[in-house]
């Protein structure tokens, strides 16, 4: 289980990207895209350099100040993330 003070970042085999055709931002790897949602792609445009969640969460609270429940949605993300291995443990 990870904790907030955590490091993580993007793995490396995703490259994450707006998309004009589909009108969202993907995640791009070898064998395919997945189609991020709003909330998904301001998670990991802050993911591309070794990050905690709890920076990321301060950092989101301050573009979004009005989020009640962002810190739980956040730590929900990245535990989905990490198991979908769309970021990894920084130094792994």
């Amino acid at each position: 289980m990870s904790t907030e003070l955590d490091r993580f970042l993007l793995n490396p085999r995703y490259r994450l990207q707006w998309e004009e055709a589909q009108g969202c931002h993907i995640l791009l790897y070898p064998e395919g895209l997945v189609r991020l949602s709003e909330s998904a792609a301001e998670i990991l445009k802050r993911c591309h350099s070794p990050t905690t969640r709890a920076a990321l969460v301060a950092d989101l609270q301050r573009k979004f100040p009005g989020a009640e429940t962002l810190s739980e949605d956040v730590a929900e993300f990245l535990q989905q993330a990490r198991q979908r291995e769309w970021i990894q443990r920084a130094g792994d």
